[in-house]
């Protein structure tokens, strides 16, 4: 048994096992553990959060090679491990830190690591874990003392990988980009239904990931990962999410879009996983199964990184071959798989609150039966792939998210009038509340049209035979899932920026009408679907304004990223790009 001097444990070793760190005391260890073992582990600040606090990152090295162009050049496996992104639940923090402890302490553990790298963020929620407290987790068993879910602007950071309206997800983006780990896990707590396991796993949708790297997640490393946690007496579900109110009617697969750690991972090719331990569980054993989890997916990724690193490489290559990209998923309930699964009975009786049934688990009546599990998910929508995109500079903060994500832009030099597709914005749902700052667009229909457009000095080209190309496209596809579109960056399309007075334009709608037989013939299609609004003069009135030609705002529910489908377009402004530039 390996004899850890005093100083060295941790603030959850060193009390009463129902206490995390601080975050002072969390980064005063590292520090003082980078100070001792230099050869072992570098610790650095990477950036600063919202309220001006810095975020580390760690780096355990085996051989004391820590500079990342040296490591990358060798081709060396990185394996990513976040943790407090939400500090209520911080059983990773505590973890990670006994982890990096044991590397510095044990030869064996560094032998065991090989060329694989360590890299770690210790608190990425910096704000929330110094706003502590110990009221905001509701259901949960301990810690005494913990963190806040949100950030200094109440944003949930694990929502925020895609509009980056935090500091914090924006200096993610960069750091996760530079080193692009092969694995990742990003440490959580779960609530829901009770259940008899200590740890669940989210893991990034397998079909979504997609080809030979998902299959290799789906056949071969989460098998293993169950069987390992199962031998080291940490049996592990799936995460529960259950398609009815109890997990007994069967579970689905959390769709990870990329606005979730895991989600985002994904659009790098990168495996990822969301370990989320059980609230009601003790928090002494929320901590050992958390540590056990991200010790068996290490080990795992040192065994495999040769053949992870291969396919995530093919995973990126066929991307930029597919001719046609899924970038909206839905379950499959026509193809059920099975999972063995340990549950409580469900029972239902009347509360005590008010008048109405209500819900809780036996504890006393323990159950273990095949559940059906739907883990299979089909393409909801499609989108046949351009060849390129072409960006307006006016955009810039869609364009430094591209930037923070390693794509590649070109900028045009000079003017190019082009024919390429454009969307049109048919109609949107949006969210009737606030959403993590925004108000997401939920629904979004779209048609496409071949339009003509001038690329002007200074826009920007994407072309999609580059690695970031899945990054690109689900984040500039308005239907995909988090798109740029949904989360609210072009909002000010939506908008049609002139208005006429009623008493006049009533008798130019008439003139309209007699003048514009394609305006007239969509009134009449308007008036047969709608004939209670013929008794509303604005109704009449904004259909006749907004489907005329005489008061057309071309820009109106236009999108503004262009799809280029013609390659020689491309080449004519590439190659006018690369002559301006001699």
């Amino acid at each position: 048994m390996l004899s850890i001097p005093p100083h060295l444990l941790t603030p959850y070793e060193s009390g009463n096992q129902t206490q995390t760190t601080t975050w002072d005391a969390c980064i005063a260890f590292y520090e003082q553990l980078a100070t001792q073992f230099p050869q072992v582990l570098s610790f650095k600040i990477i950036g600063y959060s919202d309220a001006g606090r810095p975020i580390h990152a760690g780096l355990v090295s085996a051989d004391g090679v820590f500079d990342r162009e040296q490591l990358q050049k060798a081709h060396r496996p990185v394996f990513f491990n976040n943790n407090g992104i939400h500090p209520g639940e911080p059983e990773g923090i505590d973890a990670c830190m006994a982890l990096v402890r044991d590397f510095c302490l044990q030869q064996s553990l560094r032998e065991a690591l090989g060329k694989t790298v360590f890299l770690f963020i210790p608190v990425y929620n910096v704000d929330g874990c110094l706003n502590r407290q110990n009221t905001s987790r509701v259901n949960q068993d301990g810690p005494e003392q913990f963190g806040f879910r949100g950030n200094s602007l109440h944003l949930d950071l694990n929502r925020d990988f895609i509009k980056c309206d935090s500091l914090n997800a924006q200096v993610f983006n960069r750091f996760f980009c530079e080193w692009n780990p092969d694995v990742m896990v990003d440490t959580h707590t779960s609530n829901g239904a009770d259940y008899q396991y200590t740890m669940t796993l989210i893991q990034t949708q397998t079909d979504k990931l997609g080809g030979e790297l998902g299959n290799f997640l789906r056949d071969n490393m989460l098998p293993a990962i169950y069987r390992e946690m199962d031998a080291r007496g940490w049996p592990t579900c799936p995460y529960v999410n259950p398609v009815n109110e109890i997990p007994d009617h069967g579970i689905e697969d959390f769709l990870e879009t990329p606005r979730f750690s895991t989600g985002y991972a994904a659009l790098h090719q990168t495996i990822g996983f969301m370990p989320e331990t059980h609230m009601l569980k003790p928090f002494a054993d929320r901590y050992a199964s958390m540590r056990a989890l991200i010790e068996t997916v290490l080990s795992f990724t040192v065994a495999h990184a040769g053949q992870i690193q291969l396919l995530r490489a093919e995973a990126r290559q066929a991307f930029t071959r597919q001719s046609e990209i899924a970038v909206n998923w839905r379950a499959d309930h026509h193809q059920p798989s099975s999972f063995m699964f340990k549950g409580y009975q469900a029972q239902y009786s009347p509360s005590r609150l008010g008048n109405y049934t209500r819900l809780s688990y036996d504890r006393q009546q323990p159950w273990e039966k095949p559940i059906p599990y739907f883990n299979h998910f089909v393409p909801h929508v499609q989108v046949v792939k351009p060849l390129a995109y072409l960006i307006p500079q006016s955009w810039w903060a869609v364009l430094e998210r591209l930037q923070w994500n390693g794509v590649i832009l070109r900028e045009v030099t000079r003017t190019t009038t082009l024919q390429v597709q454009m969307y049109r914005i048919r109609s949107i749902g949006s969210r009737p509340d606030a959403y993590e700052g925004h108000l997401f667009h939920d629904q979004v229909s779209l048609d496409c049209q071949i339009e003509e457009v001038t690329a002007q000095v200074g826009d920007m080209v994407l072309m999609l035979d580059q690695v970031q190309a899945r990054y690109a496209v689900e984040t500039l596809e308005p239907e995909a899932h988090d798109s740029f579109f949904r989360w609210g960056f072009f909002n000010s399309v939506l908008e049609k920026k002139e208005a006429y007075s009623d008493y006049v334009f009533e008798d130019t709608a008439a003139e309209i009408l007699q003048s514009e037989e394609l305006t007239r013939l969509a009134f009449e299609r308007w008036k047969l679907e709608h004939p209670a609004l013929l008794n509303n003069q604005e109704a009449v009135l904004d259909f006749i304004f907004t489907h005329c030609q005489r008061f057309r705002e071309p820009e109106w529910r236009r999108y503004p990223v262009a799809r280029l489908m013609n390659a020689n377009d491309i080449a004519t402004m590439l190659i006018a790009s690369a002559d301006e530039s001699q």
